[in-house]
């Protein structure tokens, strides 16, 4: 009954554009601007509080009636607003990701430092279900990360991810002929195994970049030699272990982020709670990582395919175990 309802009431808007121009069924919603919402606390002051969540990545996702803005677009976004507002003292940053692509992380982390360098504004995490891999590089340039008791961390490492379908083109009896400039133009194809070389590679750009990411927690951690050790092996830790290992400060909930950032940034307590939104939401409160309604629910089965399609071919900073929702 209700699939009915919204198909005959698409079709009058489709049909009859004149007769209903302020509902928002199809609208695309991420062109309005963001807007500034208190969510709790009265005091003087402010801290902005900005999700990250999900698999990171630099292109917009893609719904079945419009684009939503990429990870990267929105964090940007949201910091941006942070910046100007001279009230807004700190930013709290909920972090809820298994990692994404090696760029968008490297994105993320750059964004974040040059706001911490542009503003002189402190930055708290709050890691929630997972922040490994790409969400934990993404955490690095952070004042003070916390992590929920129930938290997965670490996986500091590279992986490449690249589907192979020889076998089964063998035992269907397909060829793919391929011609090429040079001898490594289709190195990882699908089509064919890897030869030593190319893996060899492979291997080589992978090592280039846990080197990188090596390099940032060496530089905001301070872990020592036998620690670091045990986070190149790229294992996930609970919140209790990643203390103990010194990649995080704090075992906690978002309000002792909230306490955390209140203390470092000079503010009395209830401080305002301010995120960045474009719809109201009633009874809103710091676990809302929404920032706009998802009208792409207008999905037939319901699903959202991203999840279940395996990532494109490429380098990621990722907990692959953690995609999964």
């Amino acid at each position: 009954m209700k699939l009915r309802l919204l198909i005959t009431l698409a079709l009058v808007l489709f049909v009859l554009p004149g007769c209903a121009p302020k509902i928002k069924l199809f609208a695309a919603q991420s062109t309005e601007p963001l807007k500034e919402f208190v969510i709790q606390g009265e005091g003087e002051g402010k801290l902005a509080l900005i999700h990250l969540t999900g698999f990171l990545e630099t292109q917009p996702k893609q719904g079945m009636l419009r684009a939503k803005p990429s990870k990267v677009q929105e964090l940007v976004s949201t910091l941006k607003l942070a910046e100007m507002d001279d009230e807004v003292k700190g930013v709290v940053l909920a972090i809820d990701s298994p990692g994404g692509t090696t760029t968008a992380s490297d994105i993320l982390y750059h964004e974040i430092s040059d706001f911490k360098r542009r503003t002189g504004k402190k930055v708290v995490v709050a890691m929630f279900d997972v922040a490994a891999s790409g969400g934990y590089y993404a955490a690095l340039p952070a004042d003070w990360i916390l992590a929920h008791p129930t938290t997965i961390t670490g996986s500091v490492g590279v992986i490449f991810m690249r589907p192979k379908m020889h076998a089964l083109l063998d035992k269907i009896g397909v060829e793919v002929e391929v011609s090429k400039s040079g001898k490594d133009k289709d190195m990882g194809s699908p089509f064919r195994p890897s030869t030593a070389e190319e893996e060899a590679l492979f291997q080589a750009i992978i090592d280039d970049y846990a080197a990188r990411f090596h390099m940032l927690v060496a530089k905001h951690r301070d872990l020592t030699p036998a620690n670091m050790e045990l986070v190149k092996t790229a294992r996930v830790f609970t919140a209790n272990q990643a203390k103990a290992v010194g990649l995080i400060d704090q075992v906690g909930y978002i309000q002792d982020a909230f306490a955390k950032a209140e203390q470092l940034t000079g503010l009395s307590g209830d401080a305002k709670i301010v995120v960045y939104r474009r719809d109201t939401y009633p009874n809103d409160n710091p676990y809302n990582s929404l920032s706009s309604t998802d009208v792409a629910k207008f999905n037939l089965l319901g699903v959202d395919a991203s999840m279940i399609m395996p990532p494109k071919s490429g380098f990621y900073y990722i907990w692959p175990q953690g995609m999964a929702e």
